[in-house]
């Protein structure tokens, strides 16, 4: 009885260790805390737990008071995708925008900077970078998030990003396995497929996976794609031949597998969280991240007993289980070593604070030329409906920015369906600076633009996503990225700062 009582307890414990679940609030509920102490291991950060870097500090210092070695987890890719400055917009460019740059050494030290602002914070554990390639330009959900469409620029500079984090005491999670980039379906809403052979994916999407495992990414997050040529039945997450055949067996990979967040409707409308969980464990996947839209201790322990079960059932074997929670357990162990590493008085990598605008400013592509500023303008925004990872609570574009360096700036922000009429007659005899984000995807967006430039040919125009469509208005302004400092960087083009 006693031995199967400590199985019991252990097993559970297992189970446990491979949730990475997320919470509501910005401070740690007493559930939490709770199911830290029996065993959880890691928890996911999102914008909602974060008011300030003091908060945060403050919470992570809450949930390591209950366990020293937590693996605290954040979705924090800067440029268009932040947690960490989710109500101001990020203070770093996206990739993108590193890879316009195509400098290792800047995408290096920018995720360096990243990783030293999530550590002063207790964060550990970032899920990014994307080291997707944006083959198909119009891929809804990665764009401005991938390094670009060239395999050999994603991967160096994947490679580059992980090693940065990673020097700051932040492991790196490298997503999506084995490659989103190829997709015009936003796996959030549906189940993607990406239907190329394996010569194409072996040469394209696979290198920068192969580049992060080489710079050594202590994790890898799975993505919710099916991909025919290596498996036609099951999802990525959940197939043993993509996670353990070939990126346990083919590319040698021995980090930790996280899936991407199992409450997406690729899975848990196909599939439902608990089996999918399973599933994914028994595929070769050693973290469940469920945080995104499920935040309660009811998911946690629907998971936890579902991985029981299963174990006692015989549908997973508790080999699998105990090998995964021993992985989450060890990745655990190397933040905490360098976080006792990172501590006041040991040898620090100096700060950049302002390597991010740095940045953003390098990334800008300018064609066309226009006379610096010297009278109000309107910005007029034209909006498309965000996507889930980049979500809407986010402030981006120029109008801020350029207010703060051309007073009496006036803006407005026109949402899907708009038309150039709508923007002229709000801008009225104003100079119209006209901001779009994706304008080779949204034909609304592009149509508006085309008759806004035929009107006012004096017009700047400012691109903040893949820059497909053709350069119009006087002036065309490239950001590669929506963040704030990449809106800062075209307002002192326009201002002639």
């Amino acid at each position: 009885m006693t031995v199967l009582a400590h199985r019991v307890d252990t097993l559970t414990r297992d189970a446990l260790a491979v949730l990475q679940p997320g919470f509501e609030g910005t401070t740690a509920p007493a559930w939490l805390l709770r199911q830290v102490g029996e065993g959880l291991t890691a928890v996911g950060l999102f914008g909602r737990n974060i008011a300030s870097p003091e908060q945060l500090a403050a919470l992570t210092a809450q949930l390591r008071a209950e366990r020293e070695d937590v693996l605290v987890a954040i979705d924090e890719e800067g440029g268009d995708v932040t947690r960490l400055e989710v109500r101001g917009g990020s203070s770093f460019p996206g990739n993108l925008a590193l890879g316009a740059v195509d400098d290792t050494g800047l995408t290096r030290d920018v995720a360096r900077e990243l990783g030293r602002r999530l550590a002063e914070c207790g964060v550990n554990l970032n899920w990014a970078p994307s080291a997707d390639v944006n083959s198909n330009p119009d891929n809804p959900v990665i764009g401005v998030r991938s390094f670009g469409a060239d395999t050999g620029l994603a991967a160096r500079h994947t490679a580059a990003y992980v090693e940065g984090l990673q020097a700051a005491g932040v492991a790196a999670c490298t997503k999506h396995f084995p490659g989103h980039g190829d997709t015009n379906v936003d796996s959030h809403h549906a189940l993607p497929r990406i239907d190329v052979d394996l010569d194409t994916l072996v040469a394209r999407e696979l290198v920068p996976f192969k580049a992060a495992i080489a710079a050594g990414t202590k994790a890898v997050m799975s993505a919710h794609i099916l991909v025919p040529a290596l498996d036609p039945t099951r999802p990525a997450t959940l197939s043993p031949q993509i996670l353990t055949g070939l990126l346990r067996k083919e590319l040698g990979y021995e980090g930790l597998i996280v899936t991407d967040g199992m409450e997406m409707n690729a899975i848990a409308g196909t599939y439902g969280i608990e089996r999918g969980s399973v599933l994914a464990i028994a595929a070769g996947a050693d973290a469940i991240c469920v945080g995104g839209g499920l935040a309660d201790e009811a998911t946690v322990l629907r998971l936890r007993d579902a991985l029981v079960a299963a174990v006692r059932e015989g549908a997973l074997p508790a080999e699998r289980l105990a090998d995964a929670a021993a992985r989450v357990r060890e990745l655990a162990s190397w933040t905490r070593q360098a976080r006792a590493a990172a501590a006041p008085g040991a040898p620090q990598e100096g700060s950049a604070p302002g390597i991010g605008l740095a940045a953003a400013r390098r990334a800008v592509a300018v064609t066309g030329t226009a006379a610096p500023v010297t009278v109000p303008l309107y910005v007029a925004t034209l909006a498309p409906v965000a996507n889930i990872a980049v979500g809407d609570e986010t402030p981006w574009g120029v109008a801020a920015e350029l207010a703060a360096l051309v007073p009496g700036t006036a803006s407005g922000v026109f949402p899907e369906g708009a038309t150039a009429a709508d923007v002229l007659a709000a801008a009225g005899e104003r100079t119209v600076v006209l901001v779009v984000r994706d304008a080779h995807r949204h034909p609304w967006m592009a149509a508006a633009l085309e008759a806004l430039v035929e009107a006012r040919p004096e017009a700047v125009v400012v691109e903040m996503g893949v820059p497909r469509a053709e350069p119009r208005g006087a002036l065309y302004i490239a950001t590669h990225g929506a963040s704030r400092v990449c809106g800062r960087a075209a307002a002192e083009l326009i201002a002639g700062a």
